[in-house]
């Protein structure tokens, strides 16, 4: 199999296992819905990010070979540290600054 498509089989492997996954969820309670939303939404960016990536043939075959590939590489994402929450309070403060350069801009006028 060449590389092209064990990364492919690799992101149909992960999108069945989200299928499987949303396909859970939403037979939930609204309340164990919402415990389950983060995870949710980064298994999306996960699926999101292997449309493009191109792993060599050792770590997709490594993958493949997993029981749960999305959910291992769930786990071991959330393990890292992120700058998220800084990106978070960067939008909030860009947000403010314009909002209160707007009210400046309607003041002067």
């Amino acid at each position: 199999m060449n590389n092209e498509k064990l990364n492919t089989a690799l992101y149909q492997t992960m999108e069945r296992e989200q299928d499987k996954y949303r396909k859970w969820l939403v037979q939930c309670p609204p309340e164990e819905i919402l415990s389950h939303a983060y995870e949710y939404a980064v298994c999306e960016d996960i699926l999101m990010a292997m449309e493009e990536l191109n792993l060599p043939d050792d770590q997709a075959m490594a993958l493949l070979k997993q029981r749960g590939p999305l959910d291992d590489v769930f786990k071991d994402f959330i393990k890292l540290e992120t700058d998220y929450m800084e990106t978070v309070r960067g939008a909030i403060e860009l947000c403010a600054e314009r909002k209160a350069a707007k009210e400046q801009n309607r003041e002067v006028r």
